[in-house]
């Protein structure tokens, strides 16, 4: 049988890069998605997923969604709700990246990060834990980032993100360890995703060289943790 047949999947910022080949490889394990994707210009993107998806023989819907906005997600997940009737799976993988030196980055650009890498993370996971705990079943997977852990310059305010996720995440599983509930971050060194459109090539060169492999990771080589976090083993 698949890993996750017949489990539903929230999947948040699905549109591309490593939530479009989450939300696939979980359709090939037999889940049904829901697509979360953050702004118009993303829905043709969006609509290629879900038409993956379907093509893989499970069900997917699309919703649009600012995750860093409260209102917002409370939507969201009622959406989810009333489509499927209950939330299996939660994949907070929204973000987004910039580049910037600490005494020359924005306020909005720092609180930016912040309200669309943690925030959402927050948001989305308080939305979705009471019908886990109802259900006392249910898998929580934050995308975090090794930057977290290393830093990189001009990166200090997606670092602080990640690293915060890292701590919720955590924090969380502590606090619901003894449910039937996991909480886990997968946290992807540099991949290739159009999330790098916003990093300057002169530091992506200096990411790569500090990757033994000498290459930036490819959506195919992190989404198959995913599925293991996602799955009962």
């Amino acid at each position: 049988m698949a890993k996750l047949q017949g489990k539903i999947a929230l999947v948040t910022g699905s549109s591309s890069g490593i939530g479009k080949a989450v939300a696939i490889a979980f359709a090939n394990e037999g889940a049904q998605l829901a697509l979360n994707y953050p702004e118009e210009s993303q829905a043709e993107n969006v609509a290629n997923v879900a038409r993956a998806v379907e093509r893989l023989g499970t069900r997917a819907i699309t919703l649009r969604a600012d995750v860093s906005q409260e209102a917002a997600v409370m939507d969201l997940v009622a959406n989810v709700v009333d489509t499927y009737g209950r939330i299996d799976i939660l994949v907070n993988n929204a973000g987004i990246a910039s580049v910037s030196k600490v005494e020359h980055m924005p306020t909005t650009m720092w609180d930016t990060m912040l309200a669309v890498n943690l925030r959402s993370v927050f948001l989305c996971t308080r939305q979705t834990l009471p019908l886990m705990l109802e259900q006392d079943y249910g898998k929580i997977i934050n995308t975090a980032s090794q930057l977290g852990y290393l830093g990189a310059a001009g990166l200090s305010h997606y670092c602080a993100a990640k690293a915060a996720i890292v701590a919720f995440t955590r924090s969380l599983s502590r606090e619901i360890g003894a449910r039937n509930i996991n909480a886990n971050c997968v946290a992807p060194g540099a991949t290739r995703t159009p999330i790098l459109d916003g990093i300057d090539e002169q530091a992506l060169e200096t990411i790569r060289t500090s990757i033994p492999k000498g290459r930036l990771a490819t959506v195919e080589d992190i989404a198959p943790t995913y599925v293991f976090l996602a799955s009962d083993e």
